[in-house]
């Protein structure tokens, strides 16, 4: 979504259609397993609809992205919300994430952010998630991937493509889809606590955490 991101004022009406507006449900059903107390960190955390969500559940937040624009409106947001305290916004990138502390964070956060990402950047981001979250910590994740099986495949491009062509009159942007995500995950030493799947395999919603010993 690099161009929608270009035209962040349009970015939530681009995602809600995309997403055929489920990005809300998922994002309340994510930031549930976020408790009073946590540090948490929002990854590519955009316009912070999962940061607003994090914080409003009491934990101290970090959301980081490297659109400035994007995080001009998180700021207006966060302000309006009165949660200034409790967050923090960071012009910042994935690639920066060596400079987090290991074992820093209790949750962190991925809201269509993982298709944003090349193979190799999103290998070095998993690696990275696993060092900075502390052991039973939580990897929570919604994002676009790629269906298994022909006719999913198939299914998905015909809803999708009229979707895709409307949206791209909107905001100018398309979206790239993760590939085999759960195998990343489960590659990179993470365990799998629960699985959503979209209908056709499109969408899916992940709760993971890193196991109490494993290394980083």
């Amino acid at each position: 979504m690099k161009v929608l991101e270009s035209t962040p004022n349009r970015y939530d009406r681009g995602i809600c259609i995309l997403t055929l507006g489920r990005l809300d449900k998922t994002y309340d059903r994510l930031a549930s397993h976020i408790r009073e107390g946590q540090r948490v960190l929002d990854l590519g955390c955009g316009t912070g609809a999962l940061t607003l969500r994090a914080a409003q559940k009491g934990a101290r937040v970090k959301g980081i992205d490297i659109n400035a624009q994007m995080l001009d409106i998180a700021r207006k947001r966060v302000a309006e919300a009165n949660l200034v305290p409790n967050i923090e916004l960071l012009e910042m990138g994935v690639a920066e994430l060596g400079s987090e502390k290991s074992e820093s964070y209790d949750a962190v956060m991925a809201g269509l952010c993982f298709s944003e990402l090349t193979e190799d950047e999103l290998t070095y981001t998993l690696r990275e998630i696993k060092r900075i979250l502390k052991p039973e910590g939580l990897l929570l994740i919604g994002d676009e991937v790629r269906p298994k099986g022909t006719s999913r495949l198939i299914l998905n491009w015909l809803i999708r493509f009229p979707l895709v062509i409307i949206t791209y009159l909107l905001t100018q942007t398309t979206t790239n889809a993760v590939k085999n995500l759960p195998e990343k995950i489960e590659e990179a030493g993470f365990v799998i606590d629960s699985v959503t799947l979209s209908k056709i395999g499109n969408f899916i919603e992940l709760v993971v955490s890193k196991p109490q010993g494993g290394a980083n």
